[in-house]
């Protein structure tokens, strides 16, 4: 969010990533090798145990520190950052110190996120017992593995970007959904993001606002990137967009040169890509304008999971024109308190803001918010408090988590490749 189909692969990683959580902490900490403490903004202690301050607890993140997603992923460390240094990492009018670590949930020989390393995470932040929140991940799939075993350690955990429904609401993935992520009968997981049965909704009414009638879908065969393609082949069809083709990629694959000429065949208005930058998205484009579908001719869109400026770096002048939705809006079209937010960002980090930075730095402020709630070290009491946020004055306006942890705010946004740069084109509402 190696070519992984989580759907066909879930039960038995599922199974062994609920087993993982019975073992003894000695191992849980032997087991975390494809982790990362950099950046950290304190000292980090040994897996397992008390915590070594009763006044002290942990924040920590489970991102791809590695790959093609670290830029994004960077900026999202930042926003947690920022939010913990306008509090000078207190809690609790200075009676809590709170400390920051960062896990890489990815590896150099995937190149992207990795089930081991996802699960080690998990285990690793269950064994630290000063830990009271897991702010991740970026992967759909990633928290399908890690949202069982912090559940049943009563640890919180809050996404800045995974969008996949069947995490927290039933009726778009496997039957046994959502419940099968929470064993211990209660909520844990929340996101600050909406889910991406409206994301794939909005892209089919924008791409049928384009002038749309004939789609091609292709998806990279992850949780995140099937699901979303679906939910966008279900739209269209609804809206009368004939889909002419949907099909799974080789994320590995060299080059797309000979599906791409098959879909050229079929004259298609725009070819849709459910997947992530890490497998071979501006590879696709390359070899879509390479056997001669024009921008002009025929459009190329996909959601935030390529809505970062490698892609378009990666992709070069063929990214000119490509179309990417959102799950909430750009940095650089907030307004008000958001607006406020981008500017001190880049005042701090000399630097633009990826699209989930304020996403990041909205999660921190919902830990943060539970720890000054409960202020001790009490994750099933910080849990709780994680999970009723209502009226949070937020970078978006004040928003709550509903029964499901999904946020209430429903704004979604466009963007277009201009210049060599993904900039925001408008605003996307489901309907």
């Amino acid at each position: 969010m190696n070519k992984l189909n989580l759907e066909n692969t879930l039960k038995p990683r599922f199974a062994i990533a609920l087993a993982l959580t019975t073992l003894a902490t000695g191992f849980l900490a032997a087991a975390c090798g494809n982790t990362s403490g950099g950046n950290t903004t304190a000292s980090t202690q040994g897996g397992g145990g008390a915590a070594a301050d009763e006044n002290t607890v942990k924040i920590v993140s489970s991102l791809p520190m590695t790959g093609a997603s670290l830029g994004q992923s960077q900026t999202i460390v930042n926003g947690i950052q920022q939010a913990l240094d306008e509090t000078e990492s207190k809690a609790c009018d200075g009676k809590i110190t709170i400390q920051f670590e960062q896990y890489d949930d990815a590896t150099a020989a995937a190149g992207k996120w990795e089930p081991a390393a996802v699960t080690a995470n998990a285990n690793k932040a269950v064994a630290d017992k000063s830990v009271v929140t897991f702010i991740g991940h970026y992967n759909s799939g990633a928290a399908k593995l890690s949202i069982p075993i912090l559940n049943q350690a009563d640890l919180a955990m809050v996404s800045p970007a995974n969008t996949y429904p069947g995490l927290t609401k039933p009726g778009t993935g496997e039957a046994n959904e959502p419940n099968v992520y929470y064993p211990n009968g209660k909520r844990n997981y929340a996101r600050v993001v909406p889910a991406d049965d409206l994301q794939g909704n909005v892209a089919a009414n924008w791409a049928q606002s384009l002038g749309v009638k004939r789609v091609y879908i292709l998806d990279d065969q992850e949780l995140y990137g099937k699901g979303i393609a679906d939910i966008f082949e279900a739209t269209a069809k609804k809206l009368g967009i004939e889909v002419l083709g949907h099909e799974g990629i080789d994320p590995k694959a060299p080059d797309y040169k000979s599906v791409m000429t098959k879909i050229k065949a079929l004259n298609p208005d725009m070819v849709y890509f459910g997947g992530i930058i890490d497998n071979n998205a501006a590879q696709l484009v390359k070899d879509m304008r390479g056997v001669g579908m024009t921008p002009e001719q025929v459009k190329f869109m996909g959601p935030d999971g390529i809505l970062v400026q490698d892609f378009v770096d990666a992709a070069g002048p063929t990214a000119d024109g490509v179309y990417a939705t959102f799950g909430g809006i750009p940095p650089t079209a907030l307004t008000g308190k958001g607006k406020e937010w981008y500017e001190s960002y880049k005042k701090k980090f000399n630097a633009e803001p990826e699209v989930y930075a304020a996403y990041g730095y909205e999660s921190g402020k919902v830990a943060i918010n539970a720890i000054n709630q409960v202020c001790k070290n009490d994750r099933a009491a910080i849990r709780d408090a994680v999970m009723a946020t209502k009226d949070f004055p937020g970078l978006l306006g004040t928003w709550s988590f509903d029964e499901n942890g999904d946020t209430t705010i429903k704004k979604l946004s466009g963007s277009q490749v201009k210049d060599g740069k993904f900039e925001y084109v408008t605003t996307l509402e489901a309907k």
